[in-house]
């Protein structure tokens, strides 16, 4: 499968100590947006500092307004505050959705733990309806893990 192979390159990305930290983190963005199709926007969102809020990292796809987004507004800014996974198959059925494209039908979101506190999220918006399993869950767990080392 696609996330076995991908693991080795997220690795070696995070352990690319010449390159800064936003060049990482952007650089893990770049390889999933471009290795699986139905990733049509990755990003990283960030506490910012002790605010309520978060703070739009790097990120690849469509620009978006949303560079900062309150804690339980949005799919992100409830990860936020339950410290959970969200996957939501149909954004038109959520209530509590931020509109960053009308081609966007399905996202997933997974938080970014340091020292078992919440610090940020993974944000993947795909055009597709429905498309993450359970396995997309696993794999960005892994890349959040990763990604933790490097915070």
């Amino acid at each position: 499968m696609i996330f076995k192979k991908l693991k080795p390159q997220v690795e070696t990305i995070v352990s690319d100590t010449k390159k800064t930290v936003n060049e990482r983190l952007l650089n893990i963005c770049k390889l999933l947006e471009t290795h699986i199709n139905y990733y049509n926007w990755v990003g990283f969102y960030f506490r910012n500092g002790h605010k309520e809020e978060l703070l739009l990292g790097p990120y690849v796809g469509e620009p978006t307004d949303h560079t900062i987004i309150p804690f339980g507004k949005g799919i992100c800014g409830q990860v936020a505050v339950s410290n959970k996974n969200f996957v939501v198959p149909d954004v038109s059925a959520q209530d509590n959705y931020i509109a960053c494209s009308i081609t966007v039908k399905a996202e997933i979101v997974v938080p970014i733990f340091v020292n078992g506190k919440n610090i940020g999220q993974i944000d993947i918006d795909s055009n597709t309806p429905d498309p993450f399993t359970e396995a997309d869950e696993r794999f960005l767990e892994f890349v959040c893990a990763k990604v933790s080392e490097l915070l």
